[in-house]
């Protein structure tokens, strides 16, 4: 039905016929001439319609916003003093010669150019509307670009894309399962898969040595802005390898993305062991753009009569740290409350601060409700965080955990408010995490998930598996974890040793990952493999704010679908099919009977 995309349209078809099909975004009557901004995918095209053609006339002048036109036309160069040099098609205009109505439409529920005023919940119900827009498009565009460059990528070194069931069954790997009736085994449930893990160990086994798969995934876990109920994963494992192998491939796939994407030259992936990151940032996926540290300063606030900081100090699970602002000593009272109440999100019960106005005066050069608890250790404090004229340190004393949490969540919120970055882009390979996580009650959870791979043997695991590493690695680009994986284990002994210490017990372990272990014991290769979050990545990419604005058609917050209104309700004789009734309509029954 055309001959051209808007977006196509230049100089070089200058008195061509072109046939043109696409929306009206803008409608302009200039004294009896018609000029009509018309809008498909690829770009903007201005369109002028005189009286002389009189059907094409009144084609037009009945068009409004959003109708679906055809228009055929010449294309000519605009009048000088109207060319337009910051738009595609900005030099030239198309004088119509036919105008054809395809479709009308009804007045839409917010302009395009105006989306910034109508709230989140209005566009994602009318998505298909919010989807014209031009920035939208973009990254729909660049979502199909990167998905394409890295299938290209990984098909150039060998992989094959095999895809894995959907409908399987439920398997603890850190989240809840969105669960699936099933019809034909009454009282069975099918479940979503978390991730394609259990079964790209397989394809291990079976021999198909460089598998991936950009995947769908499913969890049914509290969201926020970079996660979602389905979500989508580039999936990578491959046989014979080590982690250097894994994480080289990966790291040139990234680095090859950025360069044919975004023409950006990403820095060196440095590598951080997880210990190191949690010590000097507070987080394991830590923001290096920010040249904000915190600082141990257990041993100095032991020796201080403050029992809020001498007392986390001098616990074993405990921790204080300092964190120095450079000229962060203008910040107003209002704005360091404001701090406050930010840190107690993470648990924190406050956020202790020194003012260092004139360090050179000694104790009357800092302003500080708590300097006066710490005047014999104050000057060494001010050595260790190097602290000078104009800035201020912020602590964190709590347990160790919260204290990370919370002063690793400022140092990334001042950086953000203070626009301390240097630097666009900050990669970063995090590597030696803790095999296990103990909560409250010690009880011991893998921080990965149980088929990681642990650093050391079976017995030494067993010998004291909270001091155990694995073999994993996370992939951190800007403070965002873009990818994680680990070498996964692949000998029965190791595998029955972690179940065992996590408290898995045989007749359990053989009832839920029964197919595993079977295969392991039929000449499984070591292998490992690492998964990217593509929604994480093309946020990235895009500088969006939300994986909500990279996804076509994505969940709320509250894990609904506001275009299509799911979940819903489904009928009586559906239940009843897969012999399921509902809680409270049986209680309904029962009151009625």
């Amino acid at each position: 039905m055309r001959s051209h995309y808007c977006g196509q349209l230049n100089e070089t078809l200058v008195e061509q016929t072109v046939t043109v099909c696409g929306w009206v975004h803008r409608r302009r009557d200039h004294g009896g001439v018609i000029f009509l901004d018309m809008r498909d995918r690829d770009g903007i095209a201005q369109f002028v319609v005189d009286p002389d053609t009189a059907e094409a006339f009144a084609n037009a002048d009945r068009a409004r916003s959003e109708y679906v036109l055809r228009i055929t036309g010449r294309v000519r160069l605009r009048p000088e003093g109207t060319q337009n040099p910051n738009m595609p098609t900005g030099m030239i205009e198309v004088l119509a010669k036919e105008v054809e109505v395809l479709n009308t439409a009804a007045t839409p529920p917010f302009q395009l150019d105006e989306h910034n005023k109508v709230g989140e919940e209005v566009r994602l119900k009318h998505r298909y509307i919010d989807l014209r827009r031009p920035d939208m498009i973009e990254k729909l565009r660049l979502r199909s670009r990167i998905s394409h460059n890295v299938r290209a990528y990984l098909e150039n070194q060998g992989f094959l894309d095999i895809e894995t069931p959907v409908l399987t069954r439920a398997t603890p790997e850190g989240a809840r399962d969105y669960l699936v009736p099933s019809r034909t085994h009454a009282g069975s449930f099918f479940a979503l898969p978390q991730s394609p893990q259990l079964f790209k160990q397989l394809l291990m086994v079976a021999g198909f040595d460089r598998y991936y798969q950009i995947a769908k995934c499913f969890r049914d876990e509290d969201l926020r802005a970079d996660r979602q109920p389905e979500f989508t994963q580039i999936d990578i494992e491959a046989s014979f390898v080590e982690e250097d192998d894994i994480m080289g491939i990966t790291e040139a796939m990234i680095r090859q993305l950025f360069q044919e994407v975004l023409s950006v030259e990403l820095p060196e992936f440095p590598r951080m062991t997880w210990q190191e990151a949690m010590d000097r940032f507070g987080s394991d996926k830590p923001d290096l753009r920010i040249p904000l540290e915190l600082t141990d300063v257990d041993d100095l606030m032991q020796q201080v009569d403050f029992k809020v900081f001498s007392g986390p100090a001098g616990a074993e699970d405990g921790r204080v740290a300092a964190l120095k602002v450079p000229g962060g000593a203008k910040l107003s009272r209002k704005e360091i409350d404001e701090y406050t109440k930010f840190v107690g999100i993470y648990g924190a019960k406050g956020l202790a601060w020194i003012k260092v106005n004139e360090r050179a005066k000694g104790l009357e050069g800092l302003q500080s409700p708590i300097v006066k608890f710490m005047e014999n250790v104050v000057e060494e404090l001010l050595d260790r965080v190097g602290a000078e004229d104009g800035d201020i340190i912020f602590f964190g004393a709590d347990k160790a955990r919260i204290v990370n949490e919370a002063i690793g969540a400022l140092r990334v919120k001042l950086g953000a408010d203070l626009e301390l970055y240097t630097q666009a882009w900050a990669p970063l390979w995090v590597v030696d995490f803790p095999m296990f996580e103990a909560d409250d009650n010690g009880r011991l959870s893998p921080l990965h998930h149980p088929f990681t791979a642990p650093s050391c043997s079976p017995e030494a695991l067993k010998a004291d598996p909270a001091k155990a590493l694995s073999r994993a690695y996370d992939m951190v680009l800007n403070g965002t974890e873009l990818g994680g994986g680990s070498i996964r284990i692949h000998d029965q002994t190791m595998q029955s040793t972690v179940f065992e210490i996590l408290g898995i017990g045989q007749e359990e372990a053989q009832e839920k990952f029964g197919f595993l272990l079977d295969a392991l014991q039929y000449g499984a290769p070591p292998h490992g493999g690492l998964a990217f979050g593509l929604d994480r990545l093309v946020m990235l990419m895009a500088g969006a704010k939300t994986i909500r604005e990279v996804i076509a058609f994505p969940k709320t917050q509250s894990a609904g679908c506001l275009l299509t209104d799911a979940p819903g309700e489904v009928s009586a004789d559906q239940l009843k099919d897969l012999n399921i009734r509902l809680r409270q309509k049986a209680k309904a029954e029962t009151a009625s009977e």
